[in-house]
């Protein structure tokens, strides 16, 4: 398939998302008559997931004698789905199931883990936050873009990895594609090297966060929450941070930390977009877009991270039930204070059972034969800009992390 090809599918693809409704495209991506085509891939994640928990209890519990299992069901769930998807041939139509599992069972995940803080923590550790965050992002932005014109690359590559590697991974560089004008494969480099370094984040980055913070949770979230690009990862890399060690208030701080960063799409992509064209204005007579057509493009409540605002809702639900627990013994005057524990507690297993299920999900969908081909300098950028963000993030959490006690 030529890249003219590719285009005219993309745009076609583009319509009929148009012609969703909000409720098709926001839970389901996809039309209601559709919705049968995502059972086939989600029961195989399922199922994948189901074997990876098992896999996770028999060498953890049976064959190693721990309590709890020190091997996480997630990153072995990862790992399966990255082998038997460039190993097998799997066929064309679970594809719809394993993008369901990584764009929409995410994000339900993501939603439900609000059970596990009171509103109250919630802003308390995202205000405390926001300048680290605010560091690795402009730090990503200017080393990324920097790098890139170093190198010689495209600058709506540039503008692309950029993006992706400061705010939230594929997402933002989807968000920023077509607002830049961006080409097909220019988008799909930026993509594939927002992933490959995602990936190896994902399974290192727990691991090397224990032992540079000394197993501090708070600093070890902050800087996974911070230095890894894409949310799934983020998720993924703090999930077996917390299971290796049993630390879960580093998934807390990360999670947040993540969903903090991700608000800045708000800001950021049509910045970058405004910069972007103003830079094509002054070196072309006949630039490709004009800022009153990029002002038209940027729909800034396509922006908003919706899940952001559902994992806020669920926090409040867990603060109200927690109050009236604590005041009358009763969550929402009906529910005891026995019954409201397990409640949050079954929140957060079936949470964590989704982000194995999306992790899974990830593998599934990840195709390394893809990568070939691609060049190595959007991969060096990719590096040098992931290295780069993972010590101004550790030098910001090291000099700031100390302030903060939760």
């Amino acid at each position: 398939m030529n890249y003219q090809d590719q285009n005219e599918k993309k745009k076609i693809n583009i319509n009929k998302a148009k012609q969703m409704t909000y409720i098709e495209r926001s839970v389901f991506g996809v039309p209601f008559f559709k919705i049968h085509t995502i059972l086939p891939g989600l029961v195989f994640i399922i199922l994948l997931a189901i074997l990876s928990v098992w896999l996770s209890n028999f060498i953890g519990i049976t064959l190693m004698g721990f309590e709890k299992s020190p091997i996480s069901e997630v990153m072995i769930c990862l790992i399966l789905g990255l082998i038997i998807n460039n190993v097998l041939k799997l066929p064309a139509f679970l594809d719809v199931g394993f993008k369901f599992s990584v764009k929409k069972i995410l994000r339900l995940g993501i939603i439900l883990l609000g059970i596990r803080l009171s509103i109250f923590s919630v802003f308390e550790l995202g205000l405390i936050g926001i300048p680290i965050v605010l560091i690795c992002i402009i730090s990503a932005l200017l080393i990324t873009t920097y790098l890139n014109r170093k190198l010689s690359q495209p600058k709506r590559l540039g503008t692309l990895i950029a993006v992706g590697t400061s705010i939230c991974g594929v997402s933002a560089i989807v968000a920023t594609s077509p607002v830049i004008n961006a080409k097909e494969e220019e988008t799909a480099y930026a993509v594939a090297v927002i992933t490959i370094f995602g990936l190896i984040a994902t399974i290192g980055y727990p691991i090397i966060a224990f032992f540079i913070f000394g197993g501090n949770p708070i600093k070890a979230g902050l800087w996974l929450g911070t230095s890894i690009h894409d949310t799934s990862q983020v998720t993924g890399a703090a999930l077996v941070f917390a299971d290796l060690w049993n630390l879960t208030l580093g998934l807390d701080v990360a999670t947040i930390t993540k969903l903090v960063r991700n608000t800045f799409m708000i800001i950021v992509i049509p910045l970058m977009a405004f910069l972007h064209v103003k830079k094509e204005i002054k070196t072309s007579s006949e630039a490709s877009l004009s800022e009153s057509q990029i002002k038209s493009k940027v729909n800034i409540k396509n922006l908003i991270p919706v899940f952001v605002l559902g994992f806020l809702l669920v926090s409040v639900f867990r603060s109200i039930g927690d109050f009236g627990v604590n005041t009358i013994n009763f969550a929402f005057g009906i529910i005891s204070e026995q019954a409201w524990g397990d409640l949050i507690d079954i929140f957060k297993e079936f949470a964590s059972f989704l982000f194995v299920i999306a992790l899974g999900g990830v593998g599934l969908s990840t195709d390394f034969s893809k990568f070939r081909g691609l060049g190595i300098k959007p991969f060096l950028v990719g590096l040098f800009a992931a290295l780069s963000i993972g010590i101004v993030s550790f030098l910001s959490v090291s000099l700031l992390g100390e302030l903060i006690m939760f």
